[in-house]
């Protein structure tokens, strides 16, 4: 049975909502939706609706029954009687969305509402199980019976699921989502890396000397010489039991391309630096465990927002579903909830 959406201002949850609404009253979102997508007004009611269903955790058509029923939510959404879309019409919406058209208007929308990156931050980076709703339990699903679908088995930290693998990179300390991907849940983490490193270098968001942490799943020699070498980032990769820094520190030697720069010593000075700052920083990983647990009560906000079990089948639908949880969880972040209660709060209420 549905909860009631029954709008009451005295709760914190719909001060909340209506906070989150107001983005969409702003002109700047307003003029990055227009370059994207018309009318503005049918696209910003829909995804109203699907907002207001993500904060509560509800179905799409749920919103829209209440919508149809209740004169006070319509108020509060700022929705009239008649513009109140159908859920037909939303699904349909929304699946008509270019893919990279879409998460790159989310972005954009989230970046006009966040501050930009400053200096001396942190990028923290990690990985998700995002379940599809596949009734394993009634009706065993074996890999072979996943020929062609975008879902996998995969393992987390819960147990085997099947779905995908959300990738988020998040901005310490303001926890800014910088960025997202989507993976088949096989795909291990430390074969993702260079995907993930590619991206961030491919839209500007690391910068050279950046400190990137990331857990014990991404933990390969190879992935502290590739971030070092190629990337020119710091990989705080947390290691295992097995890790030897001595042989990470014979292994560190200055990549061939620079011998062709045409300022050589500058060039050797900076990976010098850059090597002395990750056997430092490894020396000393396990004061950075609190920094990286940051991200999990991020994911688990996510997953209060929806995403702990999705009726998405396909990667294109999960990735526009997944932008919009990211979308929701910035802008709550921007809004100043980032204390580790405040989330925890926010994921069970």
């Amino acid at each position: 049975m549905q909860i009631p959406l029954v709008v009451d201002p005295n709760d914190y949850r719909w001060q909340l909502l209506k906070e989150i609404l107001k983005i969409f009253d702003l002109r700047r979102t307003r003029k990055i939706i227009a370059k994207i997508t018309s009318p503005i007004k049918t696209t910003i009611n829909c995804l109203k609706v699907v907002i207001t269903s993500m904060f509560f955790s509800t179905k799409i058509s749920h919103v829209v029954e209440e919508l149809e029923q209740r004169e006070d939510l319509r108020e509060f959404l700022e929705i009239r009687e008649e513009d109140v879309p159908k859920s037909a019409y939303i699904y349909s919406f929304l699946s008509r969305f270019d893919l990279n058209s879409f998460t790159a208007m989310i972005l954009r929308i989230l970046n006009s509402v966040t501050k930009r990156r400053t200096r001396n931050t942190r990028l923290i980076v990690d990985c998700t199980d995002v379940s599809v709703d596949v009734n394993w339990f009634r009706k065993p699903v074996r890999q072979k019976n996943l020929e062609g679908k975008d879902y996998r088995w995969g393992y987390s930290a819960k147990g085997m699921f099947v779905g995908m693998k959300l990738t988020l990179v998040l901005e310490y300390p303001s926890l800014k989502p910088l960025l997202f991907l989507l993976h088949p849940a096989n795909r291990h983490e430390a074969r993702i890396y260079e995907e993930v490193l590619d991206e961030l270098k491919r839209r500007r968001i690391t910068r050279k000397g950046d400190t990137v942490i990331m857990d014990k799943g991404f933990y390969a020699y190879r992935n502290y010489l590739i971030g070092l070498n190629e990337y020119r980032i710091v990989p705080l990769i947390f290691p295992r039991s097995n890790f030897d820094i001595n042989r990470l520190d014979g292994m560190l030697s200055y990549p061939l391309s620079i011998f062709g720069s045409k300022s050589l010593e500058e060039e050797r000075r900076r990976f010098r630096a850059l090597k002395t700052r990750l056997i430092s920083l490894l020396r000393r990983w396990v004061d950075f465990k609190h920094v990286r647990a940051v991200i999990e009560d991020v994911f688990k906000l996510a997953k209060s927002f929806g995403l702990r079990r999705l009726h998405r089948y396909t990667m294109r639908s999960v990735l526009k579903f997944a932008a919009m949880n990211v979308l929701l969880v910035g802008i709550v972040v921007a809004l100043g909830f980032r204390e580790k209660k405040v989330l925890h709060g926010l994921a069970e209420m």
